[in-house]
């Protein structure tokens, strides 16, 4: 019997959603999982240059967050929160509009904060999202620095504790170089610069491929069926610099470990074309779920995810190649995170997936 976006359903109790991140990135809990039988160990995201080999080649999304949430207001003086999610050409965003569904093609609605902006809407492109033309004739990236703040997935609530600029610090990896994801790669929260050079020192290469995640990363799978559902495209690199090391490994029989569902996503995509590593760019709606086969990836970091959603199937996927066993053994070291309370979704805990010696 096929699988459906229901095997794919479990419970949380909402106090382990991490609303804040700790206050060292490092010392965030590690789960470390076999795919091989499915064992489990428990150790602490500080761990990892232990826990990988020398030679394995650790391949991060330099993606880097911009502010892209920022409110507008109607003619009528309702108030809507809107999401940059792309510039689909110079002067023409498309932003998710949340609560617009009396909003209407030629409506202008006006930014609150920062420098007076009119947005005129365009057209409806269906599921909350409207094309936008903006009447600022600099890169999207400098007027949302001015106007928006950090893009908080919606589970996050900030009634008090944590301020926005705290927020545009710590929802960033240490590492983010290239500007447009509008959600962060969240594995990658976890490393300090310290880190990464203990990884360096221990003789781990370190590579890094763009790919900018868009707002369907939150998104869950509505229908039944897997096969029906159509990811949001977003943007990839992968540089040739990277492609050399990817490529040296590969000859080498050493591992290629992907940091988070994104960097597997562009590793994967350009594995599909087939032969040798080279560089490359474009558009990938990759969806991963069981039973996919790997073609790039032997090891995964990843963090944990919410339920229906893309991520956790992908990762499910990762545990049992070319099977759907994968759902069975993620489902389990699911419900021991809960029993064992740790932290779940962006700002949550960690988990490494590998085949682990011996097994």
């Amino acid at each position: 019997m096929p699988l459906t976006a229901s095997d794919f359903e479990y419970p949380l109790e909402p106090e382990l959603i991490a609303q804040e991140p700790l206050p060292r990135r490092d010392e965030s809990r590690l789960m470390r999982l076999s795919r091989s039988d499915g064992r489990l160990a428990h150790h602490r995201f500080s761990d990892v240059p232990a826990l990988v080999r020398e030679g394995d080649v650790l391949v991060l999304n330099d993606t880097r967050v911009i502010p892209a949430k920022f409110t507008v207001r109607r003619q009528t003086g309702g108030r809507l929160e809107a999401l940059f999610c792309r510039e689909l050409q110079k002067g023409l965003w498309e932003v998710l509009l949340k609560g617009a569904g009396r909003c209407h093609g030629g409506e202008t609605l006006q930014a609150e904060a920062g420098e007076p902006l009119s947005l005129k809407l365009v057209e409806s492109l269906g599921a909350g999202s409207y094309a936008v033309r903006v009447a600022f004739a600099g890169p999207a990236v400098e007027l949302l620095e001015r106007i928006g703040s950090a893009p908080l997935p919606p589970y996050i609530r900030r009634p008090g504790g944590m301020t926005d600029e705290q927020d545009r610090q710590r929802y960033q990896t240490v590492y983010a170089s290239a500007p447009g994801a509008v959600a962060a790669p969240t594995a990658g929260l976890h490393f300090t610069e310290a880190l990464l050079d203990e990884l360096r020192g221990g003789g781990v290469e370190i590579a890094f491929v763009t790919l900018h995640v868009g707002p369907g990363t939150f998104a869950p799978v509505k229908g039944e069926d897997l096969a029906a559902h159509r990811m949001h495209p977003e943007w990839y690199r992968l540089p040739g610099e990277t492609a050399k090391k990817l490529n040296a490994a590969r000859a080498a029989g050493r591992r290629i470990v992907a940091v988070g569902s994104s960097s597997l996503r562009v590793l994967e995509t350009a594995a599909a074309r087939g032969g040798p590593f080279a560089e490359t760019s474009g558009w990938t709606d990759l969806f991963v779920y069981p039973p996919a086969e790997f073609r790039a990836v032997d090891a995964l970091i990843t963090n944990f995810h919410l339920p229906r959603s893309t991520l956790l199937m992908l990762v499910a996927a990762f545990c049992r190649p070319g099977g759907i066993g994968g759902v069975k053994m993620i489902m389990d070291a699911y419900a021991e995170a809960r029993r064992l309370r740790y932290r779940f979704y962006s700002y949550g805990d960690a988990m490494l997936i590998d085949q682990q010696r011996g097994g």
